[in-house]
């Protein structure tokens, strides 16, 4: 057995404090808590009794003594892909700012519309005081919706666009001003390599797509089926490079465009001279790709921080810390696109 630890060895309370301040224990708390209802000399020399004697406030002891435990929970599907973790960043940065933490429930990829319950149902027996849903599948339910009317919610994607929509980077602004790039240059079609069919911004992206080529007066070719990941861009792109007057594609993520132009080099397509690729995200790495890609960029740190101080802002009864960051996609033209030869 341990030795049992000394008086002296022990780590401060708040008793401790209040003794050395001079003060009752209620108002260390009061301090502690941030009420400015305490004298700025009471609270002065608690202050100095704290940075004294090093007292670290228990957070399991400071949401039993206020209610509160700035706690936000996240949602999400467990995946590798890059927006899942950059949008993370961004709810992490602006729950740290604003004095809360972070917990997650993750949900496999194609999970049912249970899991997804269990999920928010886990946050909430945790004391998760909001929960962002920081995942892509239709979640409108009547049982979705009575739990969120209990914990205060937010999203970071929608299928619908209306002005009161959950916030959410738009799709189809993104895939028009892919699709419409290509078509300005003078390329006479536009491929499309889609994303995972259970993703909803997949088919928000594919709609666009058809529409956009349809009011060119263009009737839209078959879709390449992807499902986010490079291999997946990979054998897409052996298929438009068997299709010789396949002049411009768009692929639905950056990292499927890495597969997609590792397989039109396999086979002899330059890139932009025989085909031209623009895909969606911006990741890192597209700026690096061979030639550099184009790409529209999707500000998902901006969206976490959004969600984050949106839902902060409504637990807590008030307006957006700062307002909350511009979240509109934007075309970055490289060297991956291009207008077609002749």
């Amino acid at each position: 057995m341990s030795p049992r630890r000394s008086k002296e060895d022990r780590a401060p309370s708040q008793v401790d404090v209040a003794r050395l301040a001079g003060v009752s224990t209620q108002t260390v708390s009061r301090v502690m808590s941030g009420v400015d209802n305490v004298r700025p000399e009471t609270a002065r020399r608690v202050h100095t009794a704290v940075e004294e004697l090093g007292y670290r406030v228990h957070a399991a002891a400071a949401s039993l003594a206020s209610g509160r435990t700035r706690i936000l929970g996240v949602v999400v599907v467990s995946t590798d892909r890059y927006s899942s973790a950059a949008l993370g960043v961004g709810i992490e940065q602006a729950a740290a700012a604003n004095g809360y933490t972070v917990t997650t429930a993750a949900v496999a990829d194609h999970a049912s519309t249970d899991a997804f319950h269990d999920a928010f149902d886990r946050l909430q027996r945790q004391g998760a005081e909001g929960i962002i849903l920081g995942v892509p599948v239709e979640l409108d339910s009547p049982s979705m919706r009575a739990r969120t009317q209990r914990t205060p919610a937010t999203r970071t994607d929608r299928v619908s666009l209306q002005a009161d929509a959950p916030l959410a980077v738009d799709q189809n602004e993104i895939t028009r001003l892919a699709v419409e790039h290509l078509l300005d240059l003078g390329h006479r079609t536009v491929w499309h390599v889609s994303g995972d069919e259970y993703w909803a911004e997949t088919v928000q992206r594919r709609e666009t797509w058809e529409r956009v080529l349809e009011e060119r007066g263009i009737t839209p070719p078959p879709v390449i089926p992807g499902d986010w990941t490079p291999e997946s861009g990979y054998r897409a792109g052996r298929t438009i490079a068997a299709i010789p007057d396949a002049t411009a594609v768009f692929v639905s993520s950056d990292e499927m465009a890495f597969g997609v132009i590792r397989a039109l080099h396999e086979a002899g397509r330059s890139i932009p001279e025989d085909v031209s690729v623009v895909s969606v995200d911006d990741i890192s790495l597209a700026a690096y790709a061979s030639p550099a890609l184009t790409t529209v960029r999707q500000p998902f740190e901006a969206l976490g921080r959004a969600a984050a101080l949106r839902l902060i802002a409504e637990i807590e009864g008030g307006e957006p810390v700062g307002g909350e960051p511009e979240i509109t996609p934007t075309l970055v033209v490289r060297a991956s696109t291009a207008p077609p030869r002749g």
